[in-house]
């Protein structure tokens, strides 16, 4: 008799526990990575607690830093997700054709390059029509905001206060002029950053969504989930590439390009953001 209550007992422990289980699974399913398919190829987003960090360059951290890259200043984000490596071009002809590769170097498993901003949108716009039905609630795909890259690529609230993409040795975690052989490579083979995510200093320069000026850390009052919406000329671009120095490859390091021109290191990765 003693035997069979605490079999009893011992059940309810194990169907207590797993329902436990399946409850903080239910709450953690809201922040965690996400894995989304398109045409059988995987596209997998990082998740990236929002909060307060220091952005822009800082000279004992960043080094060199240039006018257009200060100041310094505090921004606040909220919750987002974050493309855990570049778009390759595998993933870039599940979207838009198993026929429309414009990259020069070709491969599955290399960052798809010599795509415009205006053909990034082209993609994410397909996107979220393919997944609408997938998709954390009042969020969508779109390209990061320039704030959003550069929190992610510092490793958010988990930042080491590192120079680079997740370490202040370049080679371990980039393609770089010293080491691509003057070319792109597959995605995933260096060292992710402290949230998990791959290449966001070199391989190919990656657009954001934002207009580019020069001054805007300068004249911008508002870091509250900021992005500069005012037309100019150019878009940014963030991250450096296989065929620039070292130097371009720092997380504070802002460029530009014309949103129709395309280039050999140029590519991109998508965000999933609150609309």
């Amino acid at each position: 008799m003693l035997l069979i209550k605490w079999k009893i007992v011992a059940v309810c422990f194990l169907t207590s526990l797993f329902s436990f289980a399946g409850v903080l699974s239910a709450q953690t399913q809201g922040t965690g990575n996400r894995v989304f398919t398109v045409n059988h190829v995987p596209l997998k987003m990082v998740f990236v607690k929002g909060g307060d960090l220091e952005l822009g360059c800082v000279a004992e951290r960043d080094d060199s830093c240039k006018a257009k890259e200060v100041p310094a200043h505090n921004v606040t984000l909220t919750d987002f997700y974050i493309g855990e490596t570049e778009v390759t071009q595998a993933q870039w002809m599940a979207v838009m054709g198993r026929d429309n590769n414009p990259s020069y170097w070709k491969g599955n498993t290399l960052p798809v390059e010599r795509v415009s901003w205006m053909e990034c949108h082209r993609f994410i716009v397909r996107l979220n029509k393919y997944l609408a039905s997938e998709l954390p609630e009042g969020y969508h795909f779109a390209l990061p905001s320039e704030a959003q890259w550069e929190y992610a690529a510092r490793g958010g609230l988990k930042s080491a206060g590192v120079r680079y993409a997740g370490s202040n040795d370049l080679k371990q975690i980039a393609w770089f002029y010293d080491n691509s052989s003057q070319r792109t490579h597959d995605v995933r083979i260096k060292t992710a950053n402290e949230l998990g995510i791959f290449d966001m200093s070199g391989n190919v320069w990656e657009w954001c969504e934002d207009w580019y000026d020069e001054n805007f850390y300068a004249d911008n009052t508002n870091w509250n989930n900021p992005m500069n919406n005012q037309e100019t000329s150019y878009r940014v671009q963030r991250g450096g590439s296989w065929n620039y120095a070292a130097s371009y490859s720092r997380c504070a390091t802002r460029d530009r390009g014309s949103i129709h021109s395309r280039y050999e290191d140029c590519g991109f990765r998508i965000a999933l953001v609150p609309r």
